[in-house]
C-alpha cells in the first residue's frame, strides 16, 4: 500500500507540474493588463496634428477627408452623427462662401456699369460696397431676390435629403446629388482627394469674407478699392 501511495503521489504531482505550464505558457501570450492600460493611455495623449500642444479630439481620427484634429472648442459634437452634422453644415456654409468670394468683389466692379446699362438704381451703399448687415443696404434688394434665394435653398436641401434617404449608409456628408459635369470620381482614393480639396477651399472662403466683412467695416470702403492688387491688376 505504500508503494501504491507514493505512485499515486508521482503522478498527482506530474499532473498539476503538467497544468502549471500550461497556464503559464498560455499567459505569456495574453495581452497583459499594463501592456493595454500603456497602449490606451498613448491613444489618449496623441496630439492634434494642427494644434500640436493640445491633445486630439477624440472623435478627429483622420478617416474625415480634410481632418487635421483642429478643434480646440470641442464643437465636432460627442458622437459620429453629430461630427456628420457639423461637417455637412460646414460644407454648406462652404459652398456659399466660395460663391460668396467671388461674387462680393465682383458686385463692386461690375454692379455700377451693370446697372447704368440696364437704367436701373446701383445696389452697392453709398461708398460702393457690397451691401451687407455691417455695411447696410440690404433695404436696396428688391424682395424678389430673396424669394428666388430661399427657393434654391430650399430646393437644395430637399435635393440633400432625397439623396441621403437614396444612398442610405453610403451617404456622404454634403451630397446634394448636383454634379451636373461628372466632376465627382468614381474610386475611393479619388473621392477622398476630391473632398479634401473641397472642405480645404471652403475654409479659405470662409475666411476670405470674414476678410472681406471685417476689411469694409473697418476702413469704411470697398475691398476692392483698398486691395486693388488682388483684383484690379488683371482688369
Amino acid at each position: 500500500s505504500l508503494l501504491i501511495s507514493s505512485l499515486y503521489t508521482q503522478q498527482t504531482n506530474m499532473k498539476l507540474a503538467l497544468v502549471s505550464t500550461l497556464i503559464g505558457s498560455t499567459a505569456a501570450f495574453a495581452p497583459s493588463s499594463s501592456t493595454t492600460a500603456t497602449t490606451a493611455l498613448n491613444a489618449e495623449k496623441e496630439m492634434s496634428k494642427s494644434l500640436p500642444f493640445l491633445p486630439r479630439p477624440k472623435l478627429l481620427d483622420g478617416t474625415l477627408p480634410g481632418d487635421v484634429g483642429f478643434d480646440p472648442f470641442n464643437l465636432s459634437g460627442a458622437d459620429k452623427a453629430t461630427l456628420l452634422n457639423m461637417r455637412e453644415a460646414e460644407l454648406k456654409h462652404g459652398r456659399l462662401a466660395m460663391l460668396a468670394a467671388v461674387g462680393w468683389p465682383l458686385a463692386e466692379l461690375f454692379d455700377g456699369k451693370i446697372a447704368g446699362a440696364l437704367g436701373l438704381q446701383p445696389a452697392l451703399t453709398s461708398t460702393g460696397a457690397s451691401p451687407s448687415l455691417l455695411n447696410g443696404g440690404l433695404d436696396k434688394i428688391e424682395p424678389d431676390y430673396w424669394v428666388i434665394v430661399a427657393s434654391i435653398a430650399g430646393l437644395a436641401e430637399l435635393s440633400s435629403k432625397e439623396t441621403k434617404e437614396e444612398k442610405g449608409k453610403q451617404y456622404i456628408a454634403g451630397d446634394c446629388g448636383f454634379d451636373p459635369l461628372g466632376l465627382f470620381p468614381q474610386d475611393k482614393e479619388g473621392m477622398v482627394a476630391m473632398q479634401t480639396k473641397e472642405i480645404k477651399h471652403s475654409r479659405i472662403a470662409m475666411m476670405a469674407v470674414l476678410g472681406y466683412a471685417a476689411q469694409e467695416a473697418l476702413y469704411r470702403s470697398p475691398v476692392t478699392d483698398e486691395t486693388p492688387f488682388f483684383f484690379k491688376s488683371i482688369l
